[in-house]
C-alpha cells in the first residue's frame, strides 16, 4: 500500500509498505478516505517530538481519521465490512486500573495512532485498528465531518468537564481547530458570553462567524483590559488552547475567584509558570485536558443532529499526493488555513 512517511524535519516521502494484517480477533482492517492534518501532526513535522515523544525515522503521522471496514476479526461485532466509520485514535488495554476506573484515557498502556513509540498514523491507504475504536456513521455524514469528531470530542469532552451552569461567561485562547472544537460545544451548552483570542485575523473572523460574542488579536490590542470592560466580574471558565506562556498569563489575569483554568493547547516549551499570588487569592482550579474519554460517539451524534456545524472549520482540501502541501501550508498557518483535509480515494 501507499504511505506518507516522515522522513526527517520538514521532510515526507510518499513510500510503498507492506498491506497491514488482521492479527487479532477483535482487529478492523478499515480503508481511509479522509484525514485531518492536526497541530500535534506538525510538531512532530517541524520539531521531531512533542515533550519526550520523539520521532524515529521513517514514521507515519496522522490520527484524525474516517473510512470504510474491508474486513473484520473473527470477533469483531460492533462493524462488518462496508461500514462507513469515524475512528478514534486511541487503543486502550481495558485493563489496567485507569481503564477499569473509567479512565482509558490515559491508559497505563495507551497506543495513539501516529504517536511516536506507539503506533504508526493513518496517512496510508490502510490501518488496522480494534473494533472499540471503530465507530458507524450514517450515509448523510461526510467522511471529513467524521474524521473531525476526533478534535471536537476533546472540546465536547473539554466542556463537560468545566462549564458550570448555562450563562457561564468563557474564554478561549487560541482559536485553531482546538479553539473551535471547544467554541461549537460551548455555545450548545448555553454559554452565555464567549470571549475568543487569536493572532491570526482569519481564525478571528471564523470564530466570529461561528458565534463568538467577542474577538480579539493580542498583538492589536490589550485583550485583558477590553474583556475587563464588558466583565467587571470576570470570566468562569478559560480555555488555553495555543500553547502560549502570554495568553496563560491573560487566563490567570481574567478568571474570576473560583474560576476554572483548562489547559488543552500543546506548548514547545517544558514549563509553564503562573503567579502564585493570583492562583491562591483567587483560588483558581487548573485542569488539564489529556485528549478525551466516551465523547467520541456524543460528538458523532451532535454532528448528525445538526447541534454543531463543522463546516467552517475546513478551509482546505489536498489529495493524498499533495500531504506535504498540506503539512507546508498549516505549519506556516499560510493562507487562513484552519483546517486541512486530505483526501485518499
Amino acid at each position: 500500500m501507499k504511505a506518507m512517511v516522515l522522513t526527517g524535519l520538514k521532510e515526507m516521502e510518499l513510500m510503498e509498505i507492506p498491506d497491514p494484517e488482521l492479527k487479532k480477533p477483535s482487529d478492523v482492517f478499515i480503508r481511509m478516505v479522509s484525514v485531518g492534518v492536526c497541530g500535534s501532526d506538525i510538531h512532530y513535522y517541524v520539531h521531531g517530538g512533542i515533550g519526550s515523544q520523539v520521532v524515529e525515522y521513517p514514521f507515519r503521522v496522522g490520527h484524525e481519521c474516517a473510512g470504510i471496514v474491508e474486513n473484520v476479526g473473527s470477533e469483531v461485532a460492533r462493524v462488518k465490512p462496508g461500514d462507513r466509520i469515524a475512528v478514534d485514535p486511541a487503543m486502550s488495554c481495558w485493563k489496567c486500573d485507569q481503564c477499569k476506573s473509567g479512565r482509558h484515557h490515559t491508559c497505563r498502556n495507551l497506543k495513539f495512532l501516529g504517536c511516536p513509540g506507539q503506533a504508526e498514523g493513518c496517512l496510508s491507504e490502510y490501518i488496522i485498528m480494534p473494533e472499540q475504536s471503530c465507530y458507524p456513521i450514517k450515509d448523510t455524514m461526510s467522511f471529513d465531518q467524521a474524521a473531525l469528531s476526533e478534535p471536537l470530542s476533546i472540546g465536547v469532552y473539554a466542556v463537560d468537564l468545566s462549564i458550570p451552569m448555562k450563562g457561564a461567561k468563557v474564554g478561549i485562547f487560541g482559536s485553531g481547530p482546538i479553539g473551535v472544537s471547544v467554541l461549537l460545544p460551548a455555545l450548545s451548552s448555553g454559554a452565555a458570553n464567549i470571549y475568543v483570542t487569536d493572532k491570526i485575523e482569519e481564525r478571528l473572523k471564523l470564530a466570529e462567524k461561528m458565534g463568538a460574542s467577542w474577538i480579539g488579536n493580542p498583538d492589536k490590542i490589550d485583550v485583558v483590559h477590553e474583556i475587563k470592560k464588558n466583565e467587571p466580574l470576570l470570566l468562569d471558565v478559560v480555555f488555553e488552547c495555543c500553547g502560549d506562556q502570554e495568553a496563560m498569563d491573560q487566563a490567570v489575569e481574567l478568571l474570576k475567584p473560583g474560576g476554572k483554568l483548562m489547559i488543552i493547547g500543546i506548548p514547545q516549551f517544558d514549563h509553564w509558570s503562573f503567579s502564585s499570588d493570583r492562583l491562591r487569592r483567587k483560588e483558581i482550579c487548573i485542569q488539564n485536558v489529556r485528549r478525551q474519554v466516551d465523547a467520541v460517539q456524543k460528538s458523532l451524534d451532535m454532528i448528525d443532529n445538526k447541534v454543531l456545524n463543522l463546516d467552517h472549520m475546513i478551509t482546505h482540501h489536498f489529495d493524498f499526493a499533495q500531504t506535504k502541501e498540506a503539512f507546508d501550508l498549516v505549519a506556516g498557518y499560510y493562507d487562513g488555513v484552519l483546517k486541512a483535509m486530505i483526501h485518499l480515494k
